[in-house]
């Protein structure tokens, strides 16, 4: 195993999951790696959290420790010595601060960009009433909300709530070819159901065309992640 790179706590993840053809995904499929699937279905998912504690290294960046993030991912398995991993790709990445793009672009190779940024995640009990996660751009604000229903309970084994929130490794194309590999650490996530989630996405805007009509449409599910600490270890290229 690397070293740690980033200490954090993941918290408040709303996924939104959306079928899509595995055509669309193909040119983005990092070289190393496959699609996967969940029963046979392929998945985007555009999920919103937030960022807390961020340390870099051991140590905190002053005005970079707290802040939100957006993405949107797909997941791939990369078969390795010691089995399969599980992974994801991440098409785009929103974040408030430019100096965190900058620095997971030169050294993960990941799509971040840097746009103006806001969240509400109101705590009733320590339960969150809902969780949405906004981001402007064009002049204009788009957002994720998730209404969690019930309580949070661990993703049962095999279940679509493990396959979207339980994956330990990352991947990203670099330019010219090759693929960087990195690992994430942390406990399993306890979830809740949606009771209702939405995005208002200028999609094909932010994303390209081909992903318009897919956000367009109702998400397929949606899930609340409780979050944990987490440790993303230094990447290593591979193929």
């Amino acid at each position: 195993m690397s070293s740690p790179f980033l200490t954090a706590e993941w918290r408040f993840l709303a996924m939104l999951n959306y079928r899509i053809d595995p055509a669309i995904l193909a040119p983005f499929v990092p070289a190393g790696t496959e699609l996967d699937s969940w029963q046979g279905t392929t998945f985007v998912s555009m999920v919103g959290f937030l960022f807390l504690d961020t340390k870099v290294l051991g140590l905190g960046i002053p005005f970079h420790r707290n802040f939100e993030e957006v993405n949107l991912r797909f997941y791939v398995r990369r078969t390795a010595p010691d089995g399969v991993r599980r992974g994801v790709v991440f098409l785009k990445e929103i974040v408030p601060r430019l100096a965190i793009a900058a620095t997971a672009r030169l050294l993960y190779g990941e799509k971040y960009v840097a746009l103006p940024m806001r969240h509400e995640v109101p705590l009733h009990g320590g339960r969150p009433a809902h969780a949405e996660y906004g981001w402007k751009h064009g002049g204009a604000w788009d957002r994720l909300r998730v209404v969690p229903a019930g309580d949070a309970v661990e993703a049962t084994p095999g279940s679509e709530e493990e396959f979207i929130t339980e994956h330990y490794w990352g991947y990203s194309r670099l330019r010219g070819g090759g693929t960087v590999e990195y690992q994430v650490e942390h406990p399993r996530w306890r979830v809740w159901h949606a009771e209702s989630a939405s995005l208002e996405c200028r999609a094909a805007e932010l994303y390209g065309p081909q992903f318009g009509a897919v956000l367009a449409a109702a998400p397929t599910s949606a899930f609340l992640a409780n979050g944990s600490p987490v440790i993303v270890y230094k990447g290593a290229r591979i193929g």
